[in-house]
């Protein structure tokens, strides 16, 4: 058996090939001390434990621990957030706070849950499909109040 490649051999099926199709984007990982100043974007899942200065774009999901923060807005399909966002936040599917979050900044989603603890300085619109109905009469408006 050789480890050198022959004029002729067939190419060794085992070993990854450069050239095979790219997959979804995976989870990429921002942790605990890593500080990242500037936008980032991506189309995968982004989880965020140390500090982000900059939008958020583009992510199917972020997850927001509690050691995390964000100065910047955020566009993803769905947020669950732990920890600490100032700015606006757009979520096309779904928004989680969680008992440790504190939000400073407006939040435009289609869904959200709110445990009890969280904190949301801003306002919620609970529109995201609004877009595409006709408009008919004025838009409902309900109150939220959370205490801790």
């Amino acid at each position: 058996m050789s480890i050198f490649k022959q004029p002729g051999d067939t190419p060794n099926r085992t070993m990854p090939r450069n050239d095979a199709p790219v997959g979804e984007a995976a989870l990429s990982v921002i942790s605990v001390g890593m500080k990242v100043l500037g936008d980032i974007e991506t189309s995968g899942v982004v989880k965020i434990e140390g500090t982000i200065e900059g939008a958020v774009r583009g992510a199917r999901q972020l997850v927001l621990g509690r050691t995390g923060s964000i100065k910047g807005d955020v566009f993803a399909e769905e947020a669950i957030l732990a920890g600490t966002v100032f700015g606006t936040i757009t979520a096309t599917q779904r928004v989680e706070i969680q008992d440790s979050s504190n939000i400073q900044g407006d939040i435009r989603t289609k869904s959200i849950v709110i445990l009890e603890g969280g904190v949301i300085n801003g306002t919620v619109r609970m529109d995201m499909g609004a877009e595409k109905a006709p408009a008919a009469t004025s838009p409902q408006r309900a109150s939220l109040a959370i205490s801790t």
